[in-house]
């Protein structure tokens, strides 16, 4: 038989995480934001649970290409827009709206030559300082666009840095609107924090990345159970071995967890190879959470690249061949929320998601 491990997507998930965010800004129209393959999803399967939105928005144009594949024909927006005069091209074929973030990228659109104009974002660095115009620059690149026979209609876009914090939108906002006042055009500023907890953020368009995938944004002051969120990606496993520890017995590599009394260790079919993350603890003073036959245990030991110690002291019923949950949803409707998971990784569930190794299979369900 195969390995055990396995990762589930969630379609019902994905739906249900879309109509939440539909209820947080119910006047505005939403961006499924499916960059990085969908958050690890794999776009393919994300698209059955996401096609209820109003357009797509990633980074790469060959997964442009694979949304209009899929037989997409709405809005798709390339968040940081492109990288060369070629890019353009398939542009023009794909119907692609795409970011203006520097003036090199306004120097490409100059020198493209289409029969169609192009709908371009206009991006404003209201304080993040990754991409987009300064304020006193915003203007100026605005009316170069605008007198461009290669573009159409222009709006008007920011990106927050501190909406999951106690620092907030407020002064992004002030500057926002400072520079793009009275200028013509849609708007978009929120992403997943923002849509959350700053809700007049939300403008003509939204951007939803994490929490259509069932994370918290802002993890740890909020769970996604908080925020009514589902989650949209299981990874499990099976037990496929197990120790029994005298006192004194370590576990794994570096001896890092040392029996104290005497324990049952379980050996779970998942490891680093496998995408999850190596330096999630297993120490006596600290456990990474996971589910066995539904119910709550922890890590002992360092993760390996294949394999996974689990405490099974506790649970006398659990042995080999029961099923451990590594995030996600187990079979008996138990629920780890894979934020918690990457929380004692010191991490982000971003992450996990995104790092699961293509040697696990993944399966979609409706349920």
């Amino acid at each position: 038989m195969p390995r055990p491990i396995h990762a589930t997507i969630h379609t019902d998930a994905l739906r249900h995480n879309l109509q939440r965010v539909r209820q947080s800004a119910p006047d505005a129209r939403v961006w499924a934001v499916v960059k990085a393959n969908a958050y690890g999803h794999g776009i393919e399967r994300a698209f059955h649970g996401l096609r209820g939105a109003d357009g797509f928005a990633l980074l790469d144009l060959d997964e442009a290409a694979r949304v209009r594949r899929l037989g997409w024909r709405g809005p798709i927006l390339l968040l940081e827009g492109v990288f060369e005069l070629r890019d353009l091209e398939l542009c023009s074929r794909l119907d692609l709206w795409h970011t203006v973030h520097c003036t090199e990228q306004i120097d490409l659109l100059s020198a493209h030559k289409t029969q169609v104009p192009h709908r371009v974002f206009l991006k404003l660095n209201s304080g993040m300082n990754r991409l987009g115009f300064a304020p006193h620059r915003f203007r100026s690149a605005w009316t170069r666009l605008n007198a461009m026979p290669q573009v159409d209609e222009i709006s008007l876009m920011t990106h927050f840095s501190d909406a999951d914090g106690p620092k907030g939108v407020a002064e992004q906002v002030a500057v926002f609107e400072a520079a793009a006042a009275d200028l013509p055009g849609e708007r978009t500023l929120s992403n997943s924090a923002a849509l959350l907890r700053h809700t007049a953020t939300a403008a003509d368009w939204v951007r939803p990345g994490i929490v259509l995938y069932g994370s918290a944004a802002d993890h740890p002051e909020h769970n996604a159970a908080d925020w009514g969120l589902r989650p949209t990606m299981t990874l499990a496993s099976q037990i496929v071995g197990v120790q029994d520890l005298a006192v004194g017995a370590t576990v794994g590599y570096g001896s890092s967890f040392v029996a104290d009394r005497p324990m049952r260790v379980g050996v779970v079919a998942c490891g680093y190879a496998d995408g999850y993350p190596r330096h999630c603890p297993g120490t006596n003073a600290h456990g990474t959470p996971v589910l066995v036959d539904g119910q709550r245990s922890r890590t002992l030991g360092r993760v390996s690249m294949d394999l996974i110690g689990v405490d099974l002291t506790g649970l006398p019923g659990s042995g080999h061949g029961s099923e451990v949950t590594l995030w996600g949803r187990s079979s008996t409707g138990a629920v780890l929320p894979i934020d918690e998971v990457a929380h004692a990784g010191s991490t982000v569930g971003y992450e996990l998601m995104c790092a699961l190794a293509p040697r696990v299979p993944v399966t979609m369900t409706e349920d």
